[in-house]
């Protein structure tokens, strides 16, 4: 018998999500099938309630939903504990299991995928909502030096209290950014979606730095103005949500699927 599997979201006709599984299935030999579902912004709770019901054995979460999906969980782990959000669910009898896999999957992309070191890098990242909070603690315990920008510093400050980090990590608005200068900087608002750019300064980009959007499959406002100013690697979020997706397939089926095959079929054109 199939066990199924979804991702929910709002907006959700964008994610590669069904395909990626589709293809974890394919090659590992596991029968599941996995789908897209847009839940009401005010439904997300009851969208799961009825996935269980019907007998779905986990989901995939993605915005806006990662705080209710952690507030949500009956069991979380370490991992969904530290981000205090969720982006996978799991369930088993009458418990629900909450994960986050989204840092383990950005330090995974950008270090392993495009080979580029964290440790000792100047990394600012932008954001503080649920994709910020999922990747923020994974950034820091690289090793690298971490600086979160957000247009507003109250929302960063509380994230970084919920991590116990606030002699460690700089916090910025981005009118303070003027005159700095970072070796990675990281896209984790939702910017992208609404083709906006956040307001960085054009000599934000030190030699030879990355400049990674966490939005995939499109060219970002973000990334344009990365390439023009200067940035020498500039990548999407393609990487990061195949890293994440294996992550969560593993914590589901106990088989973790090759990312690199499926990466590059979706980076055909």
């Amino acid at each position: 018998m199939t066990d199924r599997y979804a991702v929910i979201g709002n907006p959700i006709s964008h994610s590669k999500s069904p395909l990626i599984h589709k293809m974890f299935a394919e090659q590992t030999g596991q029968d599941v099938s996995y789908e897209a579902i847009l839940a009401p912004l005010d439904g997300f709770a009851a969208t799961v309630e009825r996935l269980r019901n019907e007998g779905y054995k986990g989901c995939n979460v993605t915005v806006p939903f990662k705080f209710e999906a952690f507030k949500l969980a009956t069991e979380l782990s370490d991992r969904a504990q530290s981000a205090q959000a969720v982006n996978t669910l799991g369930f088993e009898n009458n418990a629900i299991r909450g994960d986050n896999t989204d840092g383990a999957g950005l330090v995974r992309d950008i270090q392993t995928n495009l080979n580029f070191s964290l440790k000792d890098r100047r990394v600012l990242l932008m954001g503080a909502g649920g994709a910020a909070y999922g990747v923020a603690l994974p950034l820091f315990s690289t090793g690298s030096n971490l600086t979160v920008v957000n247009r507003t510093i109250d929302k960063a400050a509380q994230m970084i209290k919920a991590f116990n980090l606030r002699a460690e990590v700089f916090l910025q608005l981005y009118e303070e950014l003027e005159f700095r200068e970072f070796d990675v900087v990281i896209n984790a608002t939702s910017t992208g979606l609404s083709d906006e750019m956040p307001p960085l300064p054009p000599g934000i980009f030190a030699s030879g730095a990355l400049a990674y959007d966490m939005m995939y499959c499109r060219e970002t406002p973000f990334m344009k103005f990365a390439r023009a100013n200067g940035a020498a690697v500039v990548s999407d979020g393609l990487g990061m949500l195949v890293e994440q997706a294996a992550k969560s397939f593993f914590l589901w089926r106990g088989v973790r699927p090759e990312t690199a095959p499926v990466i590059a079929t979706l980076r055909l054109p």
